[in-house]
């Protein structure tokens, strides 16, 4: 079964990140087949017998917390959910690099799109699809204070990623 792993951060201190190869290193170690990572992005498509998605999400972040001294969250879906999420990009006009999906662990409830307005701009456009939050940020996303108030603590676990990502992360997994 193909599964990708999602990791927060790549970012182990200023000036140091995270080598994709030693990525791949890493999810072979604790029993991930075939791993490849897509440029530098902090994502894994990998292979694995069917099991607990959270199971894989704590050895991958144990594993990683061992290797590199930092725990991160990981988020790990199965393939077919990914071509899913893919597809369920409600703003699929939206440029490439502005368009957002925040990757839940658990889903949000519609009330989360309530929380944020009062930090969005009249502009964006915010919509929850099977419970993952998708963003049109309608300009570069560092730019908005919507950005900043995605925190793990508003929002619960999870990691944002841009559409771009999101279609090429679908076309490794076919």
């Amino acid at each position: 079964m193909i599964y990708i792993a999602l990791l927060h951060s790549i970012v182990l201190a200023p000036g140091r990140r995270v080598v994709m190869s030693d990525l791949r290193d890493m999810a072979t170690d604790v029993g991930c087949r075939n791993p490849r990572t897509l440029v530098s992005t902090g994502n894994i498509v990998f292979e694995a017998d069917g099991t607990q998605l959270r199971d894989i999400e704590a050895r991958l972040e144990a594993a990683f917390n061992a290797r590199y001294g930092k725990p991160v969250d990981i988020i790990v879906r199965s393939g077919v959910d990914w071509l899913k999420l893919a597809g369920s990009n409600p703003f699929p006009d939206g440029e490439g690099s502005q368009v957002i999906v925040r990757v839940m662990r658990r889903p949000l409830t519609p009330t989360a799109i309530e929380t944020l307005r009062a930090y969005a701009n009249p502009k964006q456009r915010l919509a929850i699809t099977d419970g993952d939050l998708w963003i049109d940020f309608a300009g570069k996303p560092s730019d908005w204070k919507l950005l900043s108030a995605l925190t793990t603590k508003r929002m619960g676990v999870g990691t944002l990623r841009n559409w771009n990502t999101v279609r090429g992360l679908a076309e490794m997994i076919g």
